[in-house]
């Protein structure tokens, strides 16, 4: 690691310490006041250092890097005016459709319009995961009482629910009640201390998991459960539809977009097509 002691680098004879020269490759400088942009106010001075060295020695590096390919390219390949002014142009048009797309896309999307777009791709949404709807219940030994929490949990309704959170939050060391949205059956399962090497049939069979270890009692209540490779219920994949009508709504605005500036274009005289070239070629 090259590390430069600031003490050795006030050769600039400049009573101002952010003009203290830290490091030199060929005829580049790197200045305290650079380092002082990227070191968090606040950090002790032996992480502070440590950050200092680090980037000090990242920067040598490059710029030894950048000498070298400078000594190494013809002109020709350094030229990059080309690739900088291709790329200021993509960025330009990347955040002005950005903007466009906040003032002006309609990124409303109802249930009707997710429903639309399920019905009519079915055949894209096969589970690719075993999913349930369950309540999880981790509680100590000492306070655990079986049968009233499998009561509790058997009464699912709102003030049973509520009930049911309330005892959690005072007694349960971890709990989940995920009712009204699908999970992966392999989250429940990395949270209980028992292996399940059969999903398909040990959900078929069961919907009440009951398990204690040295310090736990677990419940798991299954309220419901969809297979791997059946088709996925709505509200599972409903994000993601959400995302696929959007994506395809942007397309077809910028497209439009696009379309709209073309057009622009023409009927202001903004621009010229010279055919010289193409008429050469078809002759």
């Amino acid at each position: 690691m090259v590390v430069v002691g600031l003490s050795v680098l006030s050769c600039t004879n400049n009573s101002n310490p952010e003009q203290l020269i830290v490091a030199k490759v060929g005829e580049e400088l790197l200045f305290a006041s650079d380092l002082s942009t990227i070191i968090p106010t606040g950090i002790g001075a032996k992480d502070s250092s440590m950050m200092a060295a680090d980037y000090i020695e990242k920067w040598v590096k490059q710029e030894l890097l950048i000498q070298k390919a400078n000594d190494n390219l013809t002109p020709a390949q350094k030229n990059v005016t080309r690739e900088l002014r291709e790329y200021r142009n993509s960025l330009i048009i990347y955040k002005y459709k950005n903007e466009l797309i906040k003032q002006r896309m309609d990124t409303m999307v109802t249930e009707d319009q997710i429903m639309d777009f399920y019905n009519s791709n079915l055949e894209n949404f096969n589970l690719n995961k075993n999913i349930v709807k369950a309540i999880f219940i981790k509680i100590p030994n000492e306070v655990a009482n079986p049968s009233l929490l499998k009561s509790l949990t058997a009464n699912t309704s709102e003030e049973g629910i509520s009930e049911l959170k309330e005892y959690c939050l005072q007694y349960a060391k971890g709990f989940d009640i995920f009712m009204d949205n699908w999970v992966d059956f392999e989250t429940v399962k990395n949270n209980i201390p028992q292996e399940i090497e059969d999903d398909t049939r040990f959900l078929a069979r069961n919907n009440t998991i009951e398990l204690n270890d040295s310090n736990y009692y677990y419940l798991v209540k299954i309220q419901d459960y969809k297979l791997k490779n059946n088709l996925a219920p709505v509200e599972f994949v409903e994000n993601n539809i959400k995302k696929l009508i959007l994506n395809k709504r942007k397309i077809r605005f910028l497209k439009e977009v696009e379309n709209n500036i073309y057009k622009e274009g023409i009927r202001q005289n903004k621009f010229r097509i010279y055919n010289n070239i193409i008429n050469e070629e078809t002759e």
